[in-house]
């Protein structure tokens, strides 16, 4: 998704504002702070979500992708000179990203299926 987002959607935006970027990314870097943020995202999915079903990972995933992507769009936006138009897409595919990511994690993690209820005592 870091492809469409930010090599296809926003290629026009970053070419506009060339000042404020790094004349070389550090694409390295930017590869562990994926792998990083994945294993984060997966292993507080796995350790604290107790239902482990696609439903509970969308949520998670939305949820989580609002907390990131307000960080990254609008912490952003109120301290560097970014147009609005990339703090806003930035929040927006993070949302996505995280909730795409959720219901992966939710549908691996989960079988695709809900666990099933377990007979009351009064059964």
């Amino acid at each position: 998704m870091d492809f469409v987002i930010h090599g296809q959607l926003l290629m026009s935006t970053y070419e506009a504002t060339a000042d404020l970027w790094r004349p070389e990314m550090k694409y390295g870097v930017l590869a562990v702070v994926t792998l990083i943020a994945s294993v984060a995202f997966t292993s507080i999915y796995c350790l604290l979500v107790d239902r482990k079903e696609i439903k509970t990972g969308l949520i998670f995933g939305f949820l989580f992708g609002i907390a990131t992507g307000v960080g990254m769009g609008y912490g952003t936006y109120a301290t560097q000179p970014i147009p609005y138009n990339l703090a806003i897409s930035w929040f927006l595919g993070a949302t996505a990203e995280a909730t795409v990511g959720g219901l992966i994690v939710g549908a691996i993690l989960g079988g695709g299926k809900q666990k099933p209820m377990e007979a009351s005592p009064s059964d």
